[in-house]
């Protein structure tokens, strides 16, 4: 039986499918329509692959989908397709509300239908996993306790209320319709193949062009940080182990302020690609104004995943980062082809104005 990825040439998505054909030796069918974030590059070590399928094609076709899910014999559909940059939902809203809440919406009709039509075994062992994000709780304050599972949903960006709205949906036909459906709500992930409009590889992209690092208002938002590799991990163990009906919260234990995690980029590279001029890479720094709605402070209480699944992180935020760094360094080629056309355009736009210098 096959599972069935959508959003698989993105950053989460991507290397989940890279890790799943090591560990697993069951086939996956790849759905993604290919936004500019989704980048089949990033899959390009298991071309060839017989255990591995690729569609082109939009979650919101949901008569695509059920095709898919019907002459695959899909056992699950992990859902990882949405759109993502807080950013592009502050300037552009009406893509998130297409994708995030009108494409799950689609696909888990398409989905139930399917669920309804299977028997035995392939009904008992059919499951839906919904990949959604913290920020659908909002903001801490700096001495609130980290988010849980039980944390009131309030989200602050069309983003994070797009994401909010898909994990209602996701809940309501595990209720309504018995779709064994599972939620994981992740803190910020990092690693290899993440598209460089993101803090980690948008810092180690400029530095090494000799750029401005663009850093939001003060700097001191801060953010649970969890490695890419870990994420992976536990949705595998979500979707293997977990309950359907629940959320599970998924961090990486390290909180730490926006302006720490450029210093670290930036003392990384200082060692591992120093500039000709021998200065450090914080010189480049420039703080701007900062976003409308900038959530402060998330972070996440990831008891219950570690209780009742026996998962927890593996990767401190330091092994993680300088493994990330290490990749990018090592992989200029990969960031120079998707960092063009559209991407530049976006950049430009988003950082052209109202910087001033390091203090």
């Amino acid at each position: 039986m096959t599972i069935l990825v959508t959003g698989g040439a993105g950053f989460i998505g991507s290397n989940f499918i890279l890790q799943w054909l090591i560990n697993k030796n069951q086939r996956i069918v790849n759905l993604d329509k290919l936004t500019y974030a989704g980048n089949l590059e990033n899959l390009s070590a298991i071309e060839g692959d017989p255990r591995y399928k690729f569609v082109r094609a939009d979650i919101g076709d949901a008569e695509m989908v059920s095709d898919i899910l019907r002459s695959e014999n899909v056992k699950s559909v992990i859902n990882f397709a949405a759109e993502s940059h807080v950013d592009r939902s502050i300037a552009s809203p009406e893509q998130f509300i297409q994708t995030n809440l009108v494409g799950t919406f689609n696909l888990l009709e398409a989905s139930r239908t399917f669920f309804d039509e299977l028997d035995g075994e392939a009904k008992s062992g059919f499951r839906f996993l919904h990949v959604s994000t913290d920020e659908i709780f909002g903001t801490l304050g700096p001495n609130d306790p980290p988010f849980d599972e039980e944390t009131p949903i309030r989200p602050n960006s069309p983003y994070s209320a797009t994401k909010a709205g898909s994990d209602h949906l996701v809940r309501s036909y595990f209720e309504t319709y018995k779709l064994p459906a599972l939620i994981t709500n992740c803190s910020n992930n990092y690693g290899p193949r993440h598209f460089p409009e993101k803090l980690i590889p948008l810092i180690i992209h400029r530095a090494l062009k000799g750029e401005q690092l663009p850093v939001y208002g003060d700097g001191k938002q801060i953010r649970d940080w969890l490695y890419v590799d870990d994420h992976c991990e536990a949705i595998r163990n979500v979707l293997e182990h977990g309950t359907p009906g629940q959320t599970y919260n998924i961090g990486g234990n390290n909180e730490i302020t926006n302006l720490d995690v450029v210093n670290k980029i930036c003392a990384l590279l200082d060692d591992l690609s120093p500039r000709e001029d021998r200065q450090s890479y914080v010189s480049q720094v420039s703080f701007v104004t900062d976003r409308p709605g900038h959530d402060r402070r998330y972070a996440i209480n990831a008891t219950k995943i570690r209780h009742e699944l026996g998962w927890s992180p593996k990767e401190t935020f330091e092994s993680g980062l300088r493994k990330t760094v290490l990749w990018y360094l090592a992989n200029s080629q990969w960031t120079e082809n998707v960092t063009s056309g559209e991407y530049r355009q976006w950049i430009d736009r988003q950082y052209a104005s109202e910087r001033k210098a390091w203090q």
